[in-house]
């Protein structure tokens, strides 16, 4: 490839966002925290919705995405979270907290 035909490519961001990352940039903010927790028991959407629901619940929860087909769940949240609440609250979904990921 000759340099009158090299296209430059962009070493920051994307389509998505500036910081080229995918979700709503909370977990970009100061002081977010990312955590990736297993799962035991879902295995559907409405597992997946279950477990978000419950834990979006959570004061300083920002976003989660559960996975049901790996049973990891990440949540985004403005501090990190006290793992009983998050116990209490997969538990209340119907579904086993097995720890972090």
């Amino acid at each position: 490839m000759t340099a009158e035909t090299e296209t430059p490519q962009a070493t920051t961001g994307s389509c998505c966002s500036p910081s080229g990352s995918c979700h709503d940039g909370a977990a970009d903010q100061p002081g977010a925290v990312t955590t990736v927790y297993q799962v035991k028991g879902m295995t559907c959407g409405h597992c997946e919705g279950a477990v978000s629901e419950e834990l979006s619940g959570i004061s300083g929860v920002t976003s989660v995405k559960a996975v049901a087909s790996t049973g990891l769940v990440t949540v985004d949240s403005q501090a990190p979270l006290d793992e009983d609440a998050v116990r209490a609250a997969v538990d209340e979904a119907g579904y086993e907290l097995v720890g972090r990921a």
